[in-house]
C-alpha cells in the first residue's frame, strides 16, 4: 500500500528549495575537489544547526583547535556557534579556510 502525505504548498516549496541548496553545496564541493559533506551532516545545517559548529565537528576539531587554526578567540567562536554574535566577514573567511570549505557554506 502506498502512503500519501499532504502538506501545504508553501511547506513543499520550502523543502524543495532546501533540497536544491543541499544539491548545490555538494556539487560545488565536489567541483573544487573538496571532501563532500555526507548527507546526514548537511541535513543538520539545513535543519537549522549552526553551520560553523557542524563543519567543525565534521572535520573532527574541538572548538579551541578551530579557534587556534583560524586565529580567532575561542570565546568569539563559541558566541558565533551559539548565535550570540553574527561574526565578522574576516572571521568567517578565516574559519572557512581553517575548515577547508567556502564562506558560502558557513552562512547558509
Amino acid at each position: 500500500m502506498t502512503e500519501i502525505v499532504t502538506i501545504p504548498r508553501a511547506e513543499y516549496d520550502a523543502l524543495t528549495a532546501r533540497l536544491e541548496d543541499l544539491e548545490d553545496i555538494l556539487a560545488a564541493m565536489q567541483a573544487r575537489g573538496g571532501q563532500p559533506m555526507p548527507l546526514d551532516w548537511a541535513k543538520r545545517i539545513l535543519e537549522g544547526e549552526n553551520a560553523v559548529r557542524v563543519w567543525r565537528e565534521f572535520r573532527g576539531l574541538s572548538l579551541r583547535a578551530l579557534a587556534g587554526k583560524a586565529a580567532v578567540s575561542a570565546g568569539y567562536l563559541s558566541e558565533i556557534e551559539l548565535g550570540k554574535k553574527p561574526g565578522s566577514v574576516d572571521a568567517y573567511k578565516a574559519l572557512a579556510e581553517a575548515l577547508d570549505t567556502s564562506v558560502d557554506w558557513l552562512v547558509l
